[in-house]
C-alpha cells in the first residue's frame, strides 16, 4: 500500500491534496488490523489490543476529526495557500498545495486557520480527504470543466478508491446514520431554544461549640434547582426554575439551652443551600419565574415570581456570589452578597441603563432601578402589586476597566411580614435569610407583635481585582426602620470584607476568606444583646471536573444573638456541588 501512495502522490497533486487535508506526513495506522504483541508496546494489554477495540479507536479518531471540523465552517474551503497561518512558502509542499487549490480547490483547513501538516494521518482520515477531492472532481466533470482532470489523475484515484473502499462505506455509513439521529432529535426534542441548567447540592454540616452543639446533630442536607432557559429573538431569556430541598439551618442556643433569639428565630450562619428549600421536605415548586430582554440601550427584568434583586443588580462580591445562592460560591448567605439586595423579593420590573461606554467620565456606569413585591397575586386588601410588602431598589454603578467597580445602593421598602431580610421568603411571616433576630423583627419585640414597618437602606460595595489571582471584595449596609407602634423603630448596621483566590491550586479552584458582622441592631426595646455578631468564614473550592466541585469551609460565628455570653458557634461543612 505504501509504494501505491508514494507513487500516488508523484502523479497527481489531487491525490496529494487528499493525503494532506489533514497532514502530509506518513499514515499513522497499517491497513490492516493487525495484531500486535504487547511486548512491543508497553503499558498496553492484551485486551487494548483485540480487534474490536481497535476498531473502536479508529471510529473515535472519525469522531474526534469529524468535530475539529465541525466546530466551524468559515475555513472549510480555502480560495488561497496564504490562508493558512502554518504553511509558508518556504516549506517542501507549498507549491503542491497551492497547485491544488488553483486547480481543484479541494483543500480544507480547521477552524483557527491552520493546516496542521505535521500531524500523523491515519486511514480514516485520509479516507475523508480522499473522497473530499472525489467529489470536487465529479463537481468539475458535471461542470464541464473535466479538462482540468486529466485521465492518469481519474486512474489513480480509482485505484484508490477501490484500496480504501471500505473506510469510505464506513464515513458513509456513519454520515447517514447522523443524518438519521439529527432528523430524529430534531422531531422529537423538548425545544429548539429552550436548554436545560441544573445545579443538585449534597451538604454534609454539623455545628459546634457550647449548647449551641449539644442541641444540633451532624445532617446530610440536599436542595436541587432545574433552570429552563428560553430564549426567543437569541438575546432575551426567559427563566423557569424548579428547586426542591430538605435543608434546614441550626438553631443557635444560649448558655441556657434556649434560642439565641425568640423573636421567630435567628439567621447567623444560614448557607446558601439552605435558602430556597421550600418545606423542607423535597417538594417541588417554583423557585423563579423571570424573563430578561434588551429594549433599546435599557436591559429590562420582568419578575412573576421568586424575583430577587441580586438577578438584575450587580452585588460586587466576585467569587463569593454565585447566580443567588448557588453552590460554588460562598458557604453562607451572608458571605454571598450584601444584606441590602434581600431586602424584598417576589414579582416585579426593574431596568439596567447604561450611562456611558468606557472612556468618558461616566466610564463604564449604569444606573438601575426595580421594583418587586411579594404579595403582587394576593387580590386583598392592603396586598397587590402596590398596597402589599414591596421594595424599590436604586443603585448607581461605576467600574474602571475590569478591576474595579464600585456601587452605591438604596432600597425603600414596606413590610407587615415580620422580617426585613426576606427576600427568599417572598412575604412568608418571621422568615429571614441572614442577620440576628434585633436586626429583622418588625414589629413589637416587647410583646413580639408584628407590625407593619417602613425601611430605608443605604449601602455601598466594591469589587477590586488587582491581578487574576486576587479579588478582594466588600460592602456597608445601613439600616432605618420605622414602625407604626412605639418602640417599632431601630436602626441596624452590617458589612464585611472577602479575599478570594482564583485558580489557587489548580484552573477553577477557589480560595475563600470573609469577615464582618452580619446585620445587627443595638439598643432595642425588649431584646438582649448589645455586642456585635462577627462572622469569620473560610472555604476552599475544588473543581473535581467542570461539572463537579467539592468545597469543605467552616463559618465562626461570634456572640450569637448579639450576647457576648453566649457560647462561640462553629459551623463546619462539606459540600458537593454537581451541575448539569
Amino acid at each position: 500500500m505504501s509504494n501505491l501512495l508514494w507513487k500516488s502522490l508523484v502523479v497527481s497533486p489531487a491525490v496529494l491534496g487528499a493525503t494532506l487535508l489533514v497532514s502530509t506526513t506518513a499514515m499513522a495506522a497499517p491497513s490492516t488490523t493487525t495484531q500486535v504483541s504487547p511486548a512491543k508496546q508497553p503499558g498496553v494489554s492484551e485486551v487494548a489490543q483485540q480487534p474490536e477495540i481497535l476498531a473502536q479507536t479508529t471510529i473515535d479518531q472519525v469522531n474526534r476529526y469529524s468535530n475539529e471540523g465541525n466546530q466551524n465552517n468559515s475555513q472549510s474551503q480555502v480560495t488561497s495557500v496564504s490562508q493558512f497561518s502554518d504553511v509558508q512558502p518556504t516549506d517542501w509542499a507549498f507549491q503542491a498545495l497551492q497547485s491544488l487549490v488553483e486547480r481543484y480547490g479541494c483543500i480544507a483547513g480547521y477552524p483557527n486557520a491552520t493546516y496542521r501538516g505535521n500531524r500523523a494521518l491515519t486511514r480514516y482520515e485520509f479516507a475523508a480527504g480522499l473522497n473530499a477531492c472525489l467529489d470536487r472532481v465529479n463537481e468539475l466533470i458535471a461542470t464541464a470543466t473535466a479538462d482540468l482532470v486529466t485521465k492518469q489523475d481519474l486512474a489513480t484515484l480509482q485505484r484508490l478508491q477501490e484500496e480504501f473502499s471500505a473506510e469510505l462505506a464506513t464515513l458513509r455509513g456513519r454520515v447517514d446514520s447522523l443524518e438519521a439521529r439529527t432528523a430524529e432529535l430534531e422531531a422529537n426534542q423538548f425545544s429548539t431554544t429552550t436548554k436545560l441548567v441544573g445545579e443538585a447540592i449534597f451538604g454534609v454540616t454539623d455545628v459546634f461549640g457550647g449548647t449551641t452543639g449539644d442541641n444540633n446533630n451532624t445532617v446530610f442536607q440536599d436542595r436541587v434547582r432545574l433552570d429552563l432557559q428560553t430564549s426567543f429573538t437569541g438575546r432575551d431569556v426567559l427563566h423557569t426554575r424548579l428547586a426542591a430541598g430538605n435543608a434546614a439551618a441550626f438553631a443557635l442556643t444560649d448558655n441556657a439551652g434556649n434560642p439565641v433569639n425568640v423573636l421567630n428565630g435567628d439567621a447567623e450562619g444560614r448557607q446558601t443551600f439552605q435558602v430556597g428549600a421550600g418545606a423542607g421536605n423535597n417538594a417541588v415548586r417554583i423557585d423563579r419565574l423571570t424573563y430578561e430582554v434588551p429594549i433599546g440601550p435599557a436591559n429590562v427584568y420582568l419578575a412573576a415570581s421568586g424575583g430577587r434583586h441580586s438577578h438584575y443588580a450587580a452585588v460586587n462580591n466576585p467569587y463569593f456570589f454565585d447566580n443567588t445562592d448557588g453552590g460554588n460560591g460562598a458557604l453562607s448567605t451572608f458571605a454571598s452578597e450584601s444584606p441590602i439586595y434581600r431586602i424584598g423579593g417576589g414579582a416585579g420590573i426593574a431596568l439596567n441603563l447604561p450611562l456611558g461606554k468606557g472612556g468618558g467620565i461616566l466610564g463604564n456606569s449604569s444606573i438601575t432601578a426595580g421594583y418587586l413585591a411579594s404579595e403582587s397575586n394576593n387580590p386583598g386588601l392592603g396586598s397587590g402589586l402596590t398596597n402589599g410588602d414591596y421594595a424599590a431598589l436604586g443603585q448607581l454603578n461605576f467600574s474602571v476597566g475590569d478591576r474595579l467597580a464600585l456601587a452605591a445602593t438604596y432600597v425603600h421598602g414596606y413590610s407587615a411580614s415580620g422580617a426585613l431580610f426576606d427576600s427568599a421568603s417572598n412575604g412568608t411571616a418571621g422568615a429571614f435569610d441572614v442577620g440576628t433576630g434585633q436586626a429583622n423583627f418588625l414589629g413589637n419585640t416587647a410583646t413580639g407583635t408584628i407590625s407593619p414597618s417602613s425601611s430605608n437602606s443605604y449601602g455601598v460595595s466594591a469589587a477590586f481585582r488587582p491581578s487574576d489571582k486576587l479579588s478582594i471584595s466588600g460592602f456597608v449596609s445601613y439600616h432605618d426602620v420605622t414602625g407604626i407602634g412605639a418602640g417599632d423603630d431601630y436602626e441596624a448596621w452590617s458589612y464585611g470584607l472577602g479575599v478570594a483566590l482564583p485558580d489557587f491550586g489548580k484552573k477553577g479552584n477557589v480560595l475563600g476568606v470573609f469577615a464582618g458582622a452580619e446585620p445587627y441592631s443595638f439598643n432595642r426595646v425588649g431584646t438582649v444583646g448589645n455586642d456585635i455578631p462577627y462572622h469569620f468564614e473560610g472555604f476552599y473550592k475544588y473543581r473535581v471536573s467542570d461539572n463537579i466541585s467539592i468545597t469543605p469551609g467552616v463559618i465562626w460565628l461570634t456572640s450569637p444573638g448579639q450576647n457576648s455570653n453566649n457560647d462561640d458557634a462553629i459551623i463546619g461543612t462539606l459540600r458537593t456541588t454537581f451541575t448539569f
